[in-house]
């Protein structure tokens, strides 16, 4: 039997009711709270079926962090609270990422 791993995706809805899909790069815990690290989904030519060109100076193209709450028993995803929060997660996740290239991840 074979199992498939492909990439983890999670849709989100801003304040406004747009959809987001974000492709799940990675979790991590600290001090109780799960925090995600997180890629805007890579949207296919509906001509093509290929990836479209992804312009990394985009603004919106780039990594999302986002924590994970708990509101009426139901869990949900939530921006940080401080950008001192934002800049401690990312550090973390960035020695998360170069870790695994170092060690051929």
């Amino acid at each position: 039997m074979e199992e498939n791993f492909g990439p983890d995706f999670i849709t989100v809805t801003d304040e406004d009711g747009n959809d987001f899909e974000l492709e799940l790069v990675d979790t991590l815990e600290r001090e109780g709270v799960t925090y995600y690290a997180l890629f805007p989904a890579v949207e296919e030519d509906e001509a093509t079926g290929e990836p479209r060109d992804v312009d990394a100076d985009d603004e919106e193209y780039g990594l999302v962090i986002m924590k994970v709450i708990e509101e009426n028993g139901e869990e949900l995803l939530s921006t940080l609270d401080s950008d001192e929060e934002l800049e401690t997660v990312y550090e973390l996740f960035m020695e998360r990422f170069f870790e695994e290239e170092e060690n051929g991840g």
